[in-house]
């Protein structure tokens, strides 16, 4: 994968395969991912996001900003659509603050790993990667060590339903120019089920997740990154 492509990459998803963000958008597959159902993805788009909070929303994000700060550890399976509507599946781990990694099942050849400070597109079958600041990435979202969506984020919209939470956010720091990240949630218990990104060229790439696991803490070895060989983008 050369630079542009991980650059495309991280501007156009949190995570991703390959960079659909230099292909044309094509019909994106509207079947739902795993645990996601055709109302609440309907439910979570509906309506014009709004500039101004009111209480009830407020009061979400503050639930949102709770679980999060509650939460240390994760390990998940995830199922990855892209613009074009192709899926990719694999197994994801997190240990906030900061790190978390993606590993794509076969015959994807890529791994995206966060160390704390940096993050890192690898290309196993070509032995490449790419490394790039966290904080000019959407993983910052989810990975800063105290989550704050009133104060460090630029929120779009909030909609509640009896199913699904669904919080939108602007990143204007991304690489690759200004994305917007929208967080879904289970209504009932706030967990992190799926969230979009939407690059500046209006590309989207979805991901759910699913066998959610929170209790585990995740070996620290699988989050370094071995410097040798890495390129860094030009500034």
């Amino acid at each position: 994968m050369t630079r542009l492509l991980a650059a495309a990459f991280l501007a156009s998803a949190v995570v991703a395969g390959p960079a659909f963000a230099q292909q044309q958008a094509a019909p994106m597959d509207v079947s739902p991912p795993p645990g996601v159902a055709d109302a609440q993805l309907a439910a979570a788009n509906r309506g014009v996001p709004v500039a101004k909070l009111d209480p009830t929303q407020r009061a979400t994000l503050s639930r949102v900003n709770t679980y999060f700060n509650a939460l240390q550890q994760m390990t998940a399976k995830f199922v990855q659509v892209g613009p074009d509507g192709q899926r990719t599946t694999g197994t994801l781990w997190m240990d906030r603050p900061g790190k978390i990694r993606f590993q794509y099942d076969k015959p994807s050849p890529l791994e995206i790993i966060a160390d704390g400070n940096s993050v890192v597109v690898r290309n196993r079958r070509l032995n490449t990667q790419d490394m790039y600041p966290l904080s000019q990435t959407p993983l910052r979202f989810l990975l800063q060590s105290k989550v704050d969506l009133l104060g460090d984020a630029n929120v779009l919209g909030v909609f509640q339903e009896p199913e699904l939470v669904s919080v939108i956010l602007e990143e204007k720091r991304s690489i690759g120019g200004k994305a917007q990240l929208q967080l879904m949630f289970g209504g009932a218990d706030y967990q992190l089920q799926q969230w979009t990104v939407t690059d500046a060229q209006g590309m989207e790439t979805s991901v759910a997740l699913s066998n959610v696991d929170t209790s585990a803490k995740p070996d620290p070895r699988i989050f370094r990154i071995n410097r040798q060989g890495v390129a860094r983008p030009p500034k």
